[in-house]
């Protein structure tokens, strides 16, 4: 077999399920058999109306030389079933998470550890270099990440998203005793509240999301209060959540310039507001009074670096990390358009984590 089947974004609304080449393992690469890919709100966006991460069509990503279509699928879980030259620590049969970031080693931010800042910075799964969407994909030996034996691969491929999540709260301000602010329960705030309570967050952890089902999941992730923004005054409720303090850190995972005015005004003196959201083409605006006068800081985090994904999969193999109830659906691969991106559109409130099961793939008639 010389060839198999990949999903692949064309374009806009054009996502197809593609008959492709094999990929050939390089030397330092090792080849997986992708088992679960989820689909993730950067994904949705590409899908309605890209390209924004994935490069245009005629200007290839710097680094992957590709450009669309290309085949989707960053989060995800595999084996390993073919190991290139030179590949230590590795072997055929090993379950892995992907760590997707492109870098290059060699820009100033990759000489501090920043790899998530590099200038090549893109992602396997929407850049180039394969995907999770695949029968077979490639990866760098240092971007394959071992996960236990015990762990289900579907709960591997959760690995990424909770890797943001985990990383915004260690590179924030947040200590243990101060109380928290996450604006949206989706994946991403999810995945904070998550991360928040692994690493002892014991006091005030409050989700601002006006889906009923997702202040619910909030809840049941370790929120110890989830609010409607649209009923109650966001600013007044957390000041009298917290004592009439306000929050120490408040995470944006929602993207909304109302979140940020009614944030920023429910963070206490000298606190923090940290964003982590992709905006896409929106710009939002700050009011430098409320940031000048209560001596409040603004900051951002992007994804994860060396050791996020360690982390995450070291506690979730201890117990301290439970994300099982993140997954909401469970889809083939010739259904992402459809029963993925179409979900994740009309039936957000109900929807966290669509996988994609790869297994499936048999069912799957790809276009030549």
């Amino acid at each position: 077999m010389s060839t198999m089947k990949a999903v692949r974004f064309h374009a806009a609304k054009d996502i197809r399920v593609d008959q492709v080449e094999i990929p050939v393992v390089k030397p330092g690469w090792v080849r997986l058999k992708p088992a679960f890919s989820g689909i993730w709100g950067s994904d949705l966006h590409e899908y309605l109306d890209g390209p924004h991460i994935i490069p245009p069509q005629g200007k290839p990503h710097g680094m992957t030389g590709e450009s669309p279509p290309v085949i989707l699928g960053h989060e995800f879980s595999g084996v390993i079933d073919q190991i290139g030259d030179e590949v230590v620590g590795l072997k055929v049969g090993d379950k892995i998470a992907v760590q997707p970031t492109t870098y290059d080693g060699s820009c100033r931010a990759c000489r501090r550890g920043l790899t998530n800042c590099c200038d090549a910075f893109g992602f396997i799964g929407l850049s180039g270099w394969g995907g999770g969407m695949s029968e077979f994909t490639t990866a760098p030996a240092e971007y394959c990440k071992k996960l236990p034996d015990d762990m289900p691969l579907e709960i591997g491929a959760l690995v990424e998203p909770l890797a943001v999540g985990w990383h915004a709260v260690a590179t924030s301000p947040y200590n243990p005793g101060d109380s928290v602010l996450v604006l949206g329960g989706g994946p991403i705030g999810l995945s904070v509240v998550l991360a928040l309570r692994a690493q002892g967050c014991k006091n005030v952890t409050i989700v601002s999301e006006v889906s009923q089902r997702r202040r619910g999941f909030a809840k049941t992730f370790g929120a110890h209060h989830a609010i409607d923004p649209t009923i109650d005054d966001l600013p007044q409720k957390v000041k009298d959540l917290t004592v009439g303090e306000g929050v120490d850190v408040c995470f944006d995972a929602a993207g909304l310039q109302i979140g940020v005015d009614s944030g920023m005004k429910a963070v206490t003196a000298r606190g923090t507001f940290v964003n982590i959201a992709l905006w896409g083409d929106r710009r939002p605006s700050l009011d430098m009074i409320d940031m000048l006068f209560g001596e409040r800081k603004y900051m951002a985090g992007v994804t994860y670096i060396a050791g996020d994904f360690e982390a995450v999969i070291d506690a979730m193999h201890t117990g301290k990390l439970k994300p099982e109830g993140m997954i909401t659906k469970v889809i083939g691969p010739h259904e992402v358009a459809e029963e993925g991106f179409k979900a994740l559109t009309d039936d957000k409130d109900n929807q966290v984590k669509i996988l994609v099961d790869m297994s499936r793939v048999a069912e799957v008639k790809a276009n030549e």
